[in-house]
């Protein structure tokens, strides 16, 4: 079944580890958005009843209930199985988490990224473990208990000691859903900027080398396992019954429709993609063109490995992916970077830390 995800991509603030599509934007621009993001909705061609919502960003948790209550009200017929909402901790109060539930938010991912006060001072956030466990507690308090909590591994400051301090939290809160990023070196964050340039800015010189990075990973892995919140996915761990809906149609390739800047679409052969920043979105809006302004043919069996390696069930190989893949396979189940059950394969605890290097193969081909 399909999966509708919208695009929000204001924020209060600009976090240095951010490479997302977001930014601090003008409160007018936001006023346009959200009337070009429910025209864009409600002018869509539905062949399909959605069984998910995803509303990301940015700070979704930024809109009025007023607002978000519109764009879901323009989703057609109700009945979805998990919606959810990204939220920053300390952006909510639980008027509106209860406003949330009544709207038909089911799922609260809250950006917490650190329990640690200095790490999150040096990357901008302003919450501190408090507020997370005040926000934990007033999405409880409204009827939502599925709530995923971010963390990334590699921040500034970050030691093995703070690590375990963050998971001590997550252990307190008995979050039933967590990811676990390792922080990502590119150009589209202002850190990311800094540590390629061998810049000190935004505590570049503080981020932990890489091997201690994986070692956090490794130690978030084994201990969330021992909490009953194993691994389903390279980034993401669930207690039973928990996993992302939604995003488990990434991974296993189900159809979604996307809205608003950014926003990526599929129907299982083709992908989409929108205008890239919210001004460009709107612009076209009040053009009244449409905002798509591309889109990608997809090779089935390149995206089944790409994607479907990231989740620990793994990939059911055909007998065409055994003939066309036969020598990264055998490489990699000789390098110990992949393992075999039947037609399963996966990849192994030391793979999950190589994954790019098993998922370039599979791209190039």
């Amino acid at each position: 079944m399909p999966g509708v995800y919208i695009s929000y991509p204001f924020c209060d603030q600009k976090c240095s580890y951010c490479n997302f599509a977001s930014d601090v934007l003008p409160r007018e621009l936001e006023q346009d958005y959200l009337k070009a993001l429910e025209s864009e909705i409600r002018c869509e061609q539905w062949q399909w009843t959605p069984e998910t919502v995803y509303i990301g960003g940015g700070t979704p948790s930024k809109m009025t209930a007023v607002a978000l209550a519109r764009l879901l009200d323009a989703i057609p017929d109700r009945t979805w199985s998990e919606a959810t909402i990204e939220a920053a901790p300390g952006s909510f109060t639980p008027e509106t988490a209860r406003g949330w539930r009544e709207a038909g938010i089911t799922r609260v991912s809250l950006g917490v990224q650190s329990f640690v006060t200095r790490e999150l001072a040096q990357t901008g956030r302003r919450h501190n473990a408090e507020t997370v466990a005040s926000d934990v507690a007033a999405l409880h308090a409204a009827g939502i208990g599925n709530i995923n909590i971010d963390l990334i591994a590699g921040l500034p400051h970050q030691t093995a000691a703070s690590w375990r301090e963050s998971l001590d939290w997550i252990e307190r809160l008995e979050a039933p859903h967590v990811s676990i990023y390792m922080l990502e070196v590119d150009e589209d964050s202002r850190l990311g900027r800094e540590l390629i340039s061998l810049g000190a800015r935004y505590g570049a010189g503080a981020v932990p080398p890489e091997d201690q990075i994986a070692d956090m990973y490794e130690t978030a892995v084994d201990r969330l396992a021992s909490m009953g919140v194993p691994r389903y996915e390279i980034s993401n761990f669930a207690r039973p019954g928990f996993e992302s809906r939604h995003n488990l149609k990434y991974w296993r390739r189900e159809p979604y429709s996307g809205f608003g800047a950014d926003a990526h679409s599929f129907d299982g052969l083709v992908r989409r993609r929108n205008v890239e920043t919210a001004a460009e979105y709107v612009e076209f809006w009040r053009r009244g063109e449409s905002p798509c302004v591309g889109q990608t043919t997809c090779d089935a069996g390149e995206e089944r490995f790409f994607v479907g390696l990231r989740l620990s069930e793994g990939v059911r190989a055909t007998a065409e992916d055994w003939r066309r893949f036969a020598a990264p396979i055998a490489r990699h189940l000789d390098s110990g970077l992949l393992e075999r059950e039947g037609d399963v394969l996966r990849l192994t605890r030391r793979g999950v830390l190589l994954s790019n290097e098993v998922f370039q193969e599979f791209v190039t081909l």
